[in-house]
């Protein structure tokens, strides 16, 4: 395994970094904006062109190496700027619905991708959901969130993502609400923010943090992390010294939040669906999309972006 890179997590946002730079050179007029804009792109074109020469080179003398470079997410990003990536559209669209599946096995639902079709303006993808929402009324606005950012990130040349209702089975997620044309649209109601601390959790920890004004209770299950809003699905409450339990002869693996106030029992690894018997089938946490993008951890929150503390 190659050793980490230094400040990796520095130069996984160093486009958001370069976009304000370049949004921030409007303040000098119209000629100084446009003057920023085409010194970047000289740039990007010049170290465009070296990438490519030396992806030529490591190819010719190693065929495998383009695949093992594919596979770093950062190396891949660069890759698919310059139009290098070694893999076409629907492998790029599959591998990254791969990724998110467990997340959406979480919500009881799962995805497969019907097709990916050229279109005069890039690329339409279809897809078709199946499963069900874990009695979660806010899952389908998180797959929605966490699939869409999953494919935009894989495919950029993607415009549009149509879904396909399976022939007997009910969706998801309704699809004439699904999704909206990925590029061309009005902005979205949500944003997302780097949340890396939540990586210092150990295992069956859970942790409050302060993200864009929103407290996030973020819990960690084994490998996988979860994130709900601090907020009890039955007495409405704050969940603050709230900790995971395992139930008595449950798999290992299993865990539920139990609210420190009335002491209902929560299923954080499947939608954060509340598990006492007799409870109200709608109740359950809201789950907060939480995903690694550009290899950082980051929770998608409605609110404008604040850099996250502990609580």
């Amino acid at each position: 395994m190659a050793p980490p890179i230094r400040d990796d997590a520095q130069w996984r946002t160093a486009g958001d970094r370069i976009q304000a730079l370049l949004d921030a050179s409007a303040a000098g007029g119209p000629a100084a904006h446009e003057r920023a804009v085409q010194l970047v792109g000289e740039v990007t074109d010049l170290y465009g062109a070296a990438l490519e020469r030396i992806l030529r080179i490591a190819v010719s003398a190693d065929a495998t190496l383009a695949e093992r470079l594919a596979g770093d997410d950062l190396v891949a990003s660069l890759l698919l700027v310059h139009g290098l990536h070694p893999h076409d559209i629907h492998r790029r669209v599959e591998d990254a619905l791969d990724r998110v599946r467990p997340y959406l096995g979480s919500h009881g639902g799962d995805v497969a991708l019907l097709e990916t079709v050229h279109v005069p303006d890039g690329f339409t993808v279809r897809l078709q959901f199946s499963g069900s929402c874990k009695s979660c009324p806010s899952s389908a606005v998180t797959l929605e969130l966490t699939v869409e950012d999953a494919v935009r990130a894989a495919a950029p040349e993607v415009t549009a993502i149509e879904v396909v209702a399976p022939p007997s089975s009910p969706t998801v997620i309704p699809p004439a609400t699904l999704f909206s044309r990925v590029q061309q649209r009005a902005p979205r109601h949500a944003s997302w923010h780097h949340v890396p601390e939540f990586a210092d959790l150990t295992p069956g920890e859970v942790g409050g943090f302060s993200v864009a004004g929103t407290t996030v209770l973020a819990c960690r299950i084994g490998d996988e992390m979860f994130a709900y809003r601090d907020r009890c699905g039955v007495c409405r409450e704050s969940l603050a010294g709230a900790a995971l339990h395992r139930r008595m002869g449950s798999p290992p693996g299993d865990a539920v939040l139990r609210c420190p106030r009335c002491h209902a029992h929560f299923d954080v690894v499947h939608a954060g669906a509340c598990v006492d018997e007799g409870a109200d089938p709608l109740a359950h946490l809201e789950p907060i999309p939480l995903l690694a993008r550009d290899g950082v951890l980051s929770i998608a929150m409605a609110a404008q972006p604040t850099e996250a503390g502990v609580a």
